[in-house]
């Protein structure tokens, strides 16, 4: 079977969210060695050795600045003439022949619709909405996602297969590593952590206000929050957080903002807990990457988190800064607790590998003939 795959979104230099995603399935796929022909289309070059060699892989380059997917793509598509067309994000080209296999991977827009600038929003709900209804099949992160299109685009569940993200890469760091990164970063030997865009679907006024309160609350006044990741659109942490909360515990708000590959896991490992409830998510990586680390995990109790943590994760009612605040306590002062939920984490988190993604994304190929 010949396999046409947009690879557009694998060649940025700093992957995130859906291009991590595209390129460690698209990887992964091809170590499988299906004996299936693949074909990547790439709209800039890719660098040397980005994928495996293999005599299944033809790479094809053809660049265009503007409107590469419905044009420049659907032109090869055409041209090529495959089996199946998969796209790892929502975007399927607006006219092209055959079979195709989307991912989508959240609705977040609809939820957040304010978190995107209205050009953006209506061409996110235009082309998800033509992808859903076009594709043979779908792949949905998770099965909030896969409610999620049946809910609002009707979409038939039987159409929508889940699978869920690899999260690989991300194991606990040494003793050494964590001080290391700690101190680069100025950190205290206690902290909570968050790892994410800052954006308020990741909630980051309420987790700012529960750290508030559980030092209110008599927790330790050595602990930090620590806030890892680049500031996002509609949120300023000194504008719109720190000014609510009292100058004791603005001082212990630490924001680093990106932090490296390389530096992840120790500053995983070295937090008290991950707190995350966000708002919002189609599937929650640093819940998984956590996990991985044995570092324990706040998560909220609504759209795909329950499923991914499991009993791994204190769950909570995101919109209740109290509930927060209450399990921030019960893990910076219950070390059995602590140590329970690292243990079920690592199980948890040994289920989620791109071995496993790419097998189910083959399938749903397959199935598509």
């Amino acid at each position: 079977m010949r396999i046409a795959v947009d690879a557009s979104r694998t060649t940025l230099a700093r992957r995130t969210g859906t291009e991590n995603y595209a390129y460690q399935l698209l990887k992964a796929l091809i170590q499988l060695d299906s004996g299936h022909q693949f074909t990547f289309y790439f709209r800039d070059a890719p660098p040397t050795g980005l994928f495996p060699d293999s005599p299944h892989l033809h790479q094809r380059v053809i660049p265009m600045r503007r409107a590469w997917t419905h044009l420049r793509f659907a032109a090869a598509l055409f041209q090529d003439r495959p089996a199946v067309t998969f796209v790892p994000a929502h975007t399927l080209p607006l006219i092209f022949p055959g079979q195709a296999v989307v991912t989508v991977h959240d609705l977040g827009y609809l939820y957040f619709p304010e978190a995107h600038p209205l050009r953006e929003r209506l061409y996110l709900q235009l082309t998800t909405r033509y992808s859903a209804h076009r594709a043979s099949l779908i792949l949905a992160d998770s099965e909030a996602t896969r409610r999620d299109l049946m809910t609002h685009y009707r979409v038939k569940g039987d159409k929508i297969r889940v699978v869920y993200p690899g999260v690989e890469g991300v194991d606990r760091a040494t003793s050494d590593q964590i001080t290391q990164v700690r101190l680069h970063y100025g950190l205290p030997e206690r902290y909570f952590l968050f790892l994410g865009t800052l954006q308020p679907r990741k909630n980051i006024k309420r987790i700012a206000e529960a750290f508030a309160q559980f030092g209110q609350s008599g927790g330790d006044s050595e602990v930090a929050m620590v806030f890892g990741g680049n500031p996002g659109w509609l949120l300023d942490m000194a504008r719109d957080v720190l000014p609510t909360l009292h100058p004791e515990f603005q001082k212990r708000i630490i924001t680093p903002g990106y932090i490296p590959d390389e530096d992840v896991a120790a500053l995983y490992s070295g937090a008290l807990a991950l707190v995350f409830p966000s708002l919002y998510e189609g599937f929650g990586f640093p819940v998984i990457e956590a996990m991985h680390c044995g570092t324990p995990v706040i998560c909220a109790n609504t759209s795909s988190l329950p499923e991914l943590a499991g009993e791994a994760a204190i769950q909570v009612n995101p919109l209740e800064v109290s509930e927060v605040a209450a399990a921030m306590t019960r893990l910076a002062t219950d070390p059995a607790l602590a140590q329970a939920l690292s243990a079920k984490g690592k199980l948890q988190a040994a289920r989620f590998t791109w071995a496993n993604a790419a097998r189910q994304t083959l399938s749903a190929f397959e199935a598509c003939i």
